[in-house]
């Protein structure tokens, strides 16, 4: 009976050390205290917490691929026909405010260009963000539209705030042979290399750019030319003849002596 009773109280003690160890776990298991987790197991501290944010944010700009966007009017490119040629401003009037009515004629249209899709993929090598930009869309015949080549003038650019990492103009030519439907096109850009960036702020943008308009100038721009008259060289002065002599006197003949 001694050694059952003692038994029994070995086994309540442990049962009560057990269940201190639990309530005691619960309590530091929160991450509050200064021990971390139960018994220590599973503790963590700052450093470590902030390396794997580290790593977290590391991996989010791996994976960063700046989004291309279609900047506002230049999802669309126009062209005409040779008719309606534009007209000559008047002498009083700026070249270059004179309208142009064939870009104004509907009936005139020999094709309409959209994009429809823009899409990137990016990949990293030595330090460097290397892009491949892909711009989609259909060109739609228009009432004067002929078989032939169309040259879409096609931008793509990449830039962070006002600095500009890459831009470059496309003439992408696109060979229509049926004039009754539509004719689909692709224009791939894979020669994208620029620094990888240390934060997402990159943007890239891609569309319809014909580049800088020329401003025809006006008459009062245009320089004045000016003939500069020079003076004709002077005759050689002709040396006097000299004179004829004199007839001698009493041979001279008159009309008196003329017989008759």
């Amino acid at each position: 009976m001694v050694f059952r009773s003692s038994n029994n109280r070995l086994v309540a003690g442990f049962m009560s050390m057990g269940f201190m160890l639990i309530v005691a776990g619960c309590q530091s298991s929160d991450g509050s205290g200064s021990g971390g987790g139960f018994l220590g197991v599973g503790k963590k501290d700052d450093a470590a917490i902030n390396a794997d944010v580290a790593k977290a944010k590391a991996s989010d700009l791996r994976a960063y691929c700046p989004k291309v966007t279609l900047r506002e009017g230049t999802a669309v490119y126009n062209t005409y026909g040779k008719a309606g040629a534009k007209p000559k401003a008047p002498k009083d009037q700026d070249p270059a405010l004179a309208t142009d009515t064939a870009q104004d004629d509907s009936a005139r249209l020999s094709y309409q260009a959209s994009i429809g899709d823009v899409t990137r993929d990016c990949n990293r090598d030595n330090g460097m963000l290397n892009m491949k930009i892909a711009v989609a869309g259909r060109i739609v015949p228009g009432p004067t539209a002929v078989p032939g080549t169309v040259t879409l003038p096609i931008r793509v650019a990449v830039v962070e705030g006002d600095k500009v990492l890459y831009s470059q103009i496309y003439q992408h030519k696109v060979q229509i042979s049926d004039t009754s439907t539509a004719t689909q096109f692709v224009l791939n850009d894979s020669n994208i290399s620029i620094p990888q960036p240390s934060a997402a702020t990159y943007q890239a943008f891609a569309g319809f750019d014909e580049g800088p308009k020329k401003v025809q100038k006006s008459d009062e721009d245009q320089p004045v030319k000016r003939r500069v008259r020079r003076p004709k060289p002077k005759a050689a002065p002709v040396a006097n003849a000299p004179a004829a002599p004199a007839p001698a006197k009493g041979s001279q003949t008159t009309i008196s002596d003329i017989p008759r």
